[in-house]
Order: C-alpha cells, then structure tokens, then sequence
C-alpha cells in the first residue's frame, strides 16, 4: 500500500497502471515512427504529448473502476464493466488525438493502430483482474494473534483488491486470545522478533484486543520496528487496507493523538471555492435533466416537485434538503419516520427511475452553492435517526464536524442500507472520510460516482 495525499493506493493497482500507461506511450510513439514521414517527426512534441495521452487514459479507465479487482463479480458484470470503458474511452481518445499539437503526422492508419491497442489493453486488464490480485514487491505479512480480530484481518487480506499481501502465519500473543484461525498456520518459536527475523517478515498486525497484564509483547515489537519492520494495531490496518475506520477497534485516544481529523480555515477555503465551482459546472450541465424530471413528476401526480426535509448537517445543525419529489405525498401518513429501502413500495413510478439513476439527488446542489453542503462529505441523516444511531453507536457525532455531501467516500463503498447495522458500515467509511478529506479524495469520489451512476451499482 502507497499512501498518496493521506489516503491508501494498493501497490499492485499502481503497477497496473503503470504498465497500462507504458503500453499506451510505447503504442503511440510506434505508431508514429513507422509512418511514411517519420524522420520529419518532432520528438519534443511527440514524446510529452504521448504520456499525456497514455496517463489520461488509465486515469478514465481508474475511474470507471477497470483496476478495481473483479473476481468478485459475475461475468456479465465484469464484462459489461469493460465495455463501459471501451465506450467511454474511445471517444475521449479520438478527441484527445485532435486536441494535441501533433496533427502534422497524426495519421487516420495512426489513429485507428493506437485506439486497437487501447481496446487490446481494456480487454487485457478486465481478463487479469478476474484473478487474484498481485504485486511484484508483495510484503509479508505476520498477524499478532489468533481470535476473532485475527481472522477478520485474515478475511480482509484475502479479499482481491489485497491479493499483493502474503500472510506468513500467526504468532499467539498469549492470554486468553482464542484459536479462532487455522491451527496449521499458528507459529512457535523463541520470541517475536526471532520469528520476524527468520521468516524474513516486512509487516507485524497487531490483532489482539487486550493489551493490559502484559498480553502484548511490547519490547519485541519495539525491537521488530527498529529492524525495519512496520508495525500497524488494527485501526490503522483497516484505515490502510479497506479505507474505513473501524469502530469495533476504535480509541478515543487514537482520534485524539493520531494522525488526520485536521479542520484548518485553509483547508475548509479551498474545499468552499472548489464545490461552489463544480457545483455552477455541474447545475449548469445538469439543467435539462432537471427539467424534463420536474415534468415528469407534475404529469405522473401532480406536484409538490421538489422534496424539502430536514437534515442534521455540519455541528449538529439542521437545514432543509432539497431533492427531487420520488415518493408519494402520503409516504409517511402515519408520522413515523422510516428509512428508504430497496423497491420502496412508497416511491412512484418516476421516483424509481430517478432514485436509480440518483437524478432526485441534483437538486441537493443548490444546498451546497448556500453553504449547508459540500459536494463530497457524509450522508445527511434526519434529526430522528440521529438520535437513534448516536445512542446506540460510539463516536457517530464525529461525522458532523464537516459538511455533508451530495456524494461522499461511504455511498461509492457501500450501498445503500438501511438499518443500525448498515449505519455501523457507512459510518466507518465517513470516519475514514474525515480523518483523510483532501482535495485528492473528493476527486476520487467524484470519479467513482460517476462510475456508480453509470453502471447503476447500489441502485435503490
């Protein structure tokens, strides 16, 4: 894993690209050199004009969620994930060939090699990560402990998108702590750092959930860290590896001394200027689909258009959301709040395309242009499951010290729920959120709910 602007990379995703890219540059620059004219070529435009396109093109194709590992997806879906990208992609490259300065010796026989080799490499990537992920430089991996807390980090690590880390086997941190892992794999020796040493072990998770009475083996890790080798307690693997701030193995004194959860004025101007500027972009664009919606609604029912419902946002205060009207005017008569679930037999037959394709969801962006949103944040929540979820879950107030958002890093990582347990997952990724916002992240959002709308994943 590469931490890039605090947040988590996995390494064999970045190779991929690189890779990826290489493949497109070397493309582009083959291309142009066995044309008719290639000793009149200029190589100072043609080199830096060719890594632009080759890095622009991995980095739609990141986007629309190519080198996101598929195995855990049907065929149909993967397949359709890559035609996704092939559809998106080439269009932007034929318009990328005639944006840059090279039309002197861009060829159509030029054009037509090079958008082959990027549909070969499409196809390429989407076969490859239907298998288990791997990286050239895997770390080695030995987990401290053999409970409940070392199974589910194993769990974590087998998933695909971690395939490039080799778990060598558990060391028992003593105590009480349960065999809950394969007994085979549970390792004896001397001490810790003899076994750190002889495995040649470059990683040491911490999985054990008692650390009083002398349970964990301070001095070896201390000595393990000093030899080199990286030493991570279960927040901070979770936050690394899954990208969400687990609340099972959560601290208050690892909010209070930790890294993150920095609130600065710059940071809050930058993150202002850019969402009143996307926000403008994206009114702008979104206009005709916001008409023709409100339309839709006032000859389906009649109206009100527009839904207006109160919502707890940034410090715990509330303001009134506005989103396209998708359920029947009569959707809670009996006054009892509920959470919208999955084929809501509440929402109208317009209002279940609209949720879908999270058209009800633009009008939210007037909110952020008045300051009562951001366009990347947490999910605003109403008053009453607020005060529900606070109660039953530690530290769920602390997703309230930024604004929420229209989009956020918990909607494009976990669909859509509705129930405590769900609220549990979400708040994870919005823990993870408000430790690590950065301009970064909110593109990464940005670009992965484009993704998410477009192939309707967590649709509700």
């Amino acid at each position: 894993m590469l931490k890039v602007f605090s947040h988590y990379f996995p390494s064999h995703t970045l190779q991929q690209i690189l890779l990826d890219a290489l493949l497109l540059f070397v493309a582009v620059v083959l291309a142009v050199t066995f044309q008719a004219h290639a000793e009149t070529v200029e190589w100072e435009v043609v080199i830096p004009s060719a890594l632009s396109f080759a890095f622009l093109m991995v980095a739609l194709n990141s986007a629309m969620g190519l080198y996101r590992p598929a195995a855990q997806y049907s065929h149909r879906a993967a397949i359709a994930r890559v035609l996704l990208s092939v559809l998106v992609s080439l269009p932007v490259a034929y318009g990328v060939f005639r944006w840059l300065p090279w039309s002197g010796f861009n060829s159509g026989a030029m054009q037509a090699s090079v958008l082959l080799m990027l549909g070969v490499v499409l196809s390429m990537r989407a076969l490859v990560n239907r298998r288990q992920a791997s990286s050239l430089f895997a770390p080695r991996v030995l987990i401290l402990g053999t409970g409940p807390d070392a199974l589910a980090v194993q769990r974590a690590l087998a998933c695909p998108a971690q395939g490039g880390m080799e778990i060598v086997g558990f060391y028992s941190g003593g105590g009480d702590d349960p065999v809950e892992v394969d007994p085979r794999k549970v390792l004896s020796g001397s001490g810790l750092v003899e076994v750190v040493r002889r495995l040649r072990v470059n990683e040491v998770i911490v999985a054990v959930r008692e650390r009083r009475g002398g349970v964990l083996p301070l001095r070896e890790l201390l000595d393990c860290k000093l030899d080199g080798v990286r030493v991570f307690d279960l927040s901070s693997f979770f936050e690394r590896v899954q990208g969400q701030v687990r609340v099972d193995s959560l601290r208050a004194s690892w909010l209070i001394y930790g890294d993150g959860f920095r609130q600065s004025l710059g940071r809050a101007l930058i993150k202002r200027c850019f969402d009143l500027f996307a926000a403008t972009v994206l009114l702008l664009l979104a206009a005709p689909i916001m008409l023709i919606t409100a339309l839709l609604i006032l000859f389906e029912d009649g109206g009100p258009i527009f839904y207006r419902q109160e919502r707890v946002g940034l410090g715990g205060k509330t303001f009134k959301v506005t989103k396209f009207r998708s359920m029947r005017t009569d959707a809670e008569k009996d006054g009892k709040p509920r959470w919208a679930a999955s084929n809501d037999d509440r929402a109208t037959r317009v209002g279940s395309v609209i949720r879908k394709l999270r058209i009800d969801e633009l009008p939210q962006l007037l909110n952020v242009l008045v300051g009562e949103m951001s366009l990347v944040g947490p999910r605003p929540e109403r008053p009453y499951f607020v005060d529900q979820l606070a109660r039953e879950i530690p530290f769920y107030g602390v997703r309230h010290c930024v604004k929420p958002g229209v989009t956020g890093w918990a909607q494009v990582r976990y669909q859509y729920g509705s129930s405590v347990d769900d609220a549990i997952q979400k708040l994870q990724y919005d823990l993870y959120y408000v430790k690590n916002h950065t301009l970064v992240l909110d593109t990464l959002v940005l670009f992965e709910t484009v993704r998410v709308v477009l192939t309707g994943e967590g649709a509700h």
